[in-house]
Order: C-alpha cells, then structure tokens, then sequence
C-alpha cells in the first residue's frame, strides 16, 4: 500500500526539471526513484533535472531508452561522499530476471532513477519513492507516493 505524499501541477518541462532539480536536495545513497507515465509524460525530463542539479548543470544526460542504463559518476574531488547514479529505462527489458545485468544489485550503495519499473517486477525496493507523472489537459501532474513505513514522508515534508 502506497500513500500519496504530494500532488504537484508542472505546467512546463522547466516545471518537471525544477521537480528533479528539488528531489536532487533530498536524494541519498540506496534511494530509488520510480518515475512512471505514459511514452511522452516528461520522466527522462525529471531524471535530467535531477542528474544535472546533482552533477553540475552542463552534465550531458541522454535517454537510456537503448542503453537500458547510464551510469553517472560524481566528481569525488568536489563532492567526496557523494553515491554514483543509474539511470535505468526499463522499457525494452523483456524479463525481469535480465535486471540483474544492468546493475541492479548496486542499487543499496547509489541513487538510481527508474524508468518503467513495473519491467523489474518483484525486484524494485519496497522502500523506493514512486511518482507518476500524468497528462492533465495540456499540462502535467506529478503525484509521489511512497510505502508508509519509508522515511519519504519526512525527507519531503518542507518540499
């Protein structure tokens, strides 16, 4: 059972980006991140907000949608403590098993971004943090939503 912890209109891509930007403050080692919506809802526009605020802002963030995973190295001379980030899109993974050659066991040691992640069936965290991202008229809504016995209700109480 999820509880909806935030509702919030995003108007513009810049809206979905600051909303990535916003999460990259509160994101930390071990936390995942399940961006869900339709092809097109702006979930790789979130992940690049929230990877070039995290990384620094001329990071250059394409689409895993082939990859499958990017991986993303902190700078360890400016941010010594900081964990590496995947980005994963899911999209084209036939079977959940298959997740566990993108990395997936790392998932406790970095913050990952998940896209698509109903694709790794019993193997996304039961603590991750969920947001789907879904079209209103001609804007967005972002809904996140996360366990009850996570920490995320209190990592997003001043957002």
């Amino acid at each position: 059972m999820m509880d909806l912890l935030l509702s919030l209109d995003l108007a513009t891509d810049l809206d979905t980006r600051d909303l990535g930007a916003r999460l990259a403050k509160v994101v930390q080692a071990g936390d995942c991140l399940a961006l869900r919506g339709n092809l097109g809802a702006g979930k790789t526009t979130l992940a690049r907000g929230l990877i070039c605020a995290f990384l620094g802002a001329d990071t250059e963030v394409p689409s895993p949608t082939f990859t499958l995973v990017q991986r993303y190295q902190p700078d360890l001379d400016e941010q010594p403590s900081a964990p590496e980030l995947l980005h994963f899109d899911l999209y084209r993974l036939e079977d959940p098993e298959d997740i566990w050659e993108l990395g997936w066991e790392e998932l406790d040691e970095v913050i990952s971004l998940v896209e698509w992640p109903d694709k790794a069936g019993p193997h996304l965290s039961p603590r991750h943090l969920d947001i789907e991202i879904i079209s209103v008229g001609d804007h967005r809504r972002a809904h996140l939503s996360a366990s009850p016995t996570s920490n995320w209700k209190s990592r997003l109480h001043d957002f």
